[in-house]
């Protein structure tokens, strides 16, 4: 009979610790710390091929990154990657160490109780870093302009001559005297901070249409820009965090890995449903729920997304066409009955991704 070894990691970025279990045994074997650098990685290796018969191996995924998984893989060696928030824990298990870990991670991987991420490769990982900084930036955008607004606030001067961050409200903001003697100095850093964070903006901007031009990546995003609410950067989200659509079967298990399906409490013969699980990806949930207000407006096409249809394949069109006429209907039906309209645009942006599904399935990267 062939033996059959689990080792789990505690990836950490001063030392692994690593648990070996042989077979059925409910203790490990060996636990052991290495040093995360290249004698300690060699050892790993070194430790793994020893053993006679079937290695797997996993850890959490978390700040280190995948780097230990593609050494690993590039060394023939089974690697996995479990997904943190999703590793069980017993309610009265109070004490934690690296050690415990390790061990926990190797029985659960042997019982089958891990959920396994699907990991991107460096290309996709490189463009999601790219999204991912670019939204960054963007909330730090939003966080000056606040600050700009409570400043103001607290000497007593308000813009009332129309919406704020205008090209009107910037020339009244620079004719702003405040009467404290730093105050000043500190609003004009400001502006200059804003100043440079809308460039860097820009900038990230220019970069993220630059790369949706690719060969191996316009034919998707301009698939997907064929639907309403989705742009270059929107189809770039979705692109960067979730890969190819394929590797899921149906687009109900697509919904659920965004965390857009209700959750549900039931005993016995009471069925309690709850909000959505909010569980997977963030970053395409906000996507799709930002998405769906443009289907509140009714099916009507403009002209922007008319042009955008133009020469592309008559089957995503097909889908576009009919999105338009199911969400809009959907959201009229939703808000009609007295529903919330964030709660009908929730509700649309779940079926959207089954409509960004459906064109995953015809065009991917």
């Amino acid at each position: 009979m062939k033996i059959m070894h689990w080792i789990g990691i505690d990836d950490h970025a001063d030392k692994w610790t690593i648990a070996h279990v042989e077979g059925h045994d409910e203790k490990p074997n060996k636990v052991f710390e290495v040093v995360p650098d290249q004698k300690g990685f060699r050892r790993l290796v070194a430790y793994v091929k020893g053993l006679t018969g079937e290695v797997r191996v996993v850890y959490e995924a978390g700040p280190c990154g995948f780097d230990l998984y593609r050494r690993l893989r590039a060394a023939k060696i089974d690697c996995q990657v479990a997904a943190p928030s999703l590793t069980p824990t017993k309610p009265g298990d109070k004490v934690k160490t690296n050690r415990r870990d390790a061990s926990k991670l190797a029985r659960y991987l042997r019982s089958g109780n891990l959920t396994l991420i699907v990991v991107p490769d460096e290309k996709q990982e490189s463009l999601r870093d790219l999204v991912r900084q670019r939204a960054s930036v963007q909330r730090d955008v939003g966080r000056v302009k606040k600050q700009i607004i409570h400043l103001l606030l607290r000497y007593g001067h308000r813009f009332r001559d129309g919406k704020a961050w205008t090209q009107k409200f910037w020339h009244w903001l620079k004719k702003t005297e405040l009467t404290g003697a730093h105050s000043r100095f500190v609003l004009n850093d400001m502006m200059t901070e804003l100043e440079h964070r809308i460039d860097q903006l820009k900038h990230y901007d220019e970069a993220i249409h630059e790369a949706s031009r690719l060969p191996e990546y316009a034919p998707y995003v301009d698939g997907l820009r064929t639907l309403r609410g989705i742009d270059t950067l929107s189809a770039m989200t979705i692109l960067s965090e979730l890969g190819d659509l394929r590797r899921f079967p149906t687009a109900p298990q697509l919904m659920a890995a965004i965390g857009l399906v209700p959750g549900e409490s039931s005993t016995g013969d009471t069925t309690t449903r709850l909000s959505i699980t909010k569980t997977g990806n963030a970053h395409v949930r906000h996507i799709a729920v930002e998405a769906a207000w443009h289907y509140g407006r009714g099916a009507r096409v403009g002209r922007v997304v008319r042009a955008r249809r133009v020469n592309q394949p008559p089957e995503l069109v097909a889908i576009a066409e009919k999105c338009d006429k199911r969400l809009s209907k959907k959201f009229y039906r939703l808000t009609s009955r007295r529903k919330k309209s964030t709660i009908a645009a929730v509700a649309v942006a779940r079926e959207l991704i089954g409509f960004i599904w459906a064109i995953g399935q015809i065009v991917h990267p």
